[in-house]
């Protein structure tokens, strides 16, 4: 599957591939990952249109968001990584409050397109944003996923990733505050 796929730093070049496949799910065409960036209270005033034009201001900045993935010329997903300190959400959150005071870089977020899902496709993604974040300079990942195996509800929201597919990946848990958002951790160097 790795062959049919590139992987491309989120910049504002690619910022119509990047809506593409923000715009084929229903919480990530009004979120556009401002749930994390944005205090509680713009994210909601935001939603839609607002957080739309927050994000292309976002894009335009040095250092990109996260990844894009494209299927050829198609876009087929997104994941949301960088440095945890920019994530005003993690800031205030007590679940996610940090583990200690090591500067780490965070993935948040991923979206896939209907086309692309039910493939092993996040799996793919996750190992690409942790070289986009090797390469940036991380020294270490965390990340906030769902353990499905102490979910209560099948219909659980899955864009922060399952903790089985960050646990195949290496990542390991290094405290649970929510029966089923565990932090897990991957040291990158």
């Amino acid at each position: 599957m790795q062959d049919r796929f590139s992987f491309f730093p989120a910049t504002a070049d690619r910022l119509t591939d990047i809506e593409a496949v923000f715009d084929d799910c229903s919480s990530g065409r009004n979120c556009r990952c401002a749930y994390w960036y944005l205090p509680n209270a713009d994210y909601k005033a935001g939603w839609g249109e607002g957080n739309r034009s927050w994000f292309r201001s976002l894009i335009t900045q040095s250092r990109p968001p996260g990844i894009l993935a494209c299927n050829e010329d198609e876009p087929a997903g997104w994941c949301g990584v960088a440095p945890r300190t920019v994530f005003d959400r993690l800031r205030r959150s007590k679940p996610f409050a940090p583990v200690d005071d090591r500067p780490v870089w965070s993935i948040n977020c991923f979206i896939v397109r209907k086309p692309f899902r039910r493939q092993g496709f996040s799996r793919l993604l996750l190992k690409h944003a942790v070289e986009f974040a090797r390469a940036n300079g991380a020294e270490c990942l965390e990340a906030y996923p769902v353990d499905q195996a102490a979910r209560a509800s099948n219909g659980a929201e899955l864009y922060p990733g399952t903790l089985s597919m960050f646990l195949d990946a290496g990542f390991v848990e290094v405290t649970r505050r929510l029966p089923a958002r565990p932090i897990v951790r991957l040291e990158c160097r």
